[in-house]
């Protein structure tokens, strides 16, 4: 076997076996390259034949043409006396297969196979990863912490023996990552196409505390009790509105447990972030009420549903309350309930900060 064809097959055989690819999927990519590398040598060409045997380094290319009396068309056709200097089988009308010599064609081939296999190589690991761990997206997990980095902050949590990174942007502010630390995570997808891929995790996703309800209160997880809605300021204050499915169960008694150690148990994982448990309703001036606990509301006033804004007015004493601190609270409702909330005090009055 030429030397160029022996550098394509160890090459090539090298690079799969690095990434995994099956052999299928490489004489795939290997057929793709020489595609590209014949239309260099012989443009017109439009037929070509592959005999490719990773296994026995077996590689012969050929081009296939129509043996006719006169040629008119010499990239497709063959004359009848050149196809039986081939084989005497040949006749008109029959398709010829014409060896290429791949003595130094097989050089080219590997360049531009390595080429074509690179570029396809993070679509092939990304649809991997994928099918790998298809069964993870969207879920809260566990993970373990084996490493921080110092300067960046950035950890590296394993997940079924892979290594992926958790990056500082996607930590709670008080996370304190230790190495062999057990969190929660929130697998919400796959990297960009454009890089590397790998599992991309998060403890700031607004789902993470839906997946932590799931996971500590039964009645969510069998449906008799419905999460409608969330909003979260990670590491800070979250708002969530339940509503239940049997009138024999209290929505919010069931999230937050007895004595409070379900939505304890949430909170602690969570590094102390407060959770509002409130009451979802179908009625936008209720919901509004209850998504502006734990203030007390007197009265919202929705000039038109379909603007989606309203007017609220509270106790005097209750404004600050209801506000938030720096707008937090009032910020939370609004993004639970749709809403945009202009909140007043009931005398009509408020000297602000």
């Amino acid at each position: 076997m030429a030397k160029g064809t022996t550098e394509l097959f160890e090459a090539l055989t090298l690079l799969a076996k690095e990434k995994g690819i099956s052999p299928e999927l490489l004489i795939e990519k290997i057929q793709t390259a020489l595609v590209i590398a014949i239309k260099k040598d012989y443009p017109h060409t439009e037929n070509t034949k592959f005999d490719i045997d990773i296994a026995k380094g077996k590689f012969e290319v050929a081009l296939l043409k129509t043996v006719v009396e006169e040629v008119t068309d010499e990239a497709m056709e063959i004359s009848l006396e050149d196809a039986r200097n081939i084989s005497k089988r040949y006749n008109i009308g029959d398709t010829a297969a014409i060896k290429i010599d791949t003595k130094n064609f097989g050089r080219i081939a590997a360049q531009n196979a390595k080429q074509v296999i690179k570029q396809s190589i993070k679509e092939f690991e990304r649809n991997q990863l994928v099918e790998q761990w298809g069964g993870l997206q969207s879920e809260a997990v566990s993970v373990s912490v084996t490493k921080v980095e110092p300067a960046t902050g950035n950890a590296t949590v394993v997940i079924n023996d892979n290594e992926v990174t958790l990056f500082k942007s996607d930590q709670l502010p008080g996370d304190d990552l230790k190495v062999g630390d057990i969190i929660k995570v929130f697998v919400y997808g796959v990297s960009a196409k454009d890089k590397r891929p790998t599992l991309r995790v998060s403890r700031t996703q607004r789902d993470l505390i839906k997946r932590l309800f799931e996971l500590e209160v039964p009645e969510i997880y069998e449906g008799v009790v419905e999460i409608k809605s969330i909003s979260r300021e990670a590491g800070s204050r979250s708002k969530i509105a339940v509503m239940s499915n049997d009138e024999n169960v209290d929505a919010l008694g069931a999230c937050i447990g007895p004595q409070r150690s379900r939505i304890a148990k949430i909170c602690e994982e969570l590094k102390g972030e407060k959770i509002d448990v409130v009451k979802y309703s179908d009625d936008p001036k209720e919901f509004i009420k209850q998504a502006l606990k734990p203030a007390d509301v007197l009265s919202v006033e929705i000039p038109d549903e379909e603007v989606r804004a309203c007017s609220v007015v509270v106790p005097d004493n209750q404004l600050s309350l209801a506000i938030g601190n720096k707008g937090q609270n009032a910020k939370l409702a609004a993004r639970l309930t749709g809403f945009k909330i202009d909140i007043k005090p009931e005398s009509g009055f408020y000297q602000g900060e």
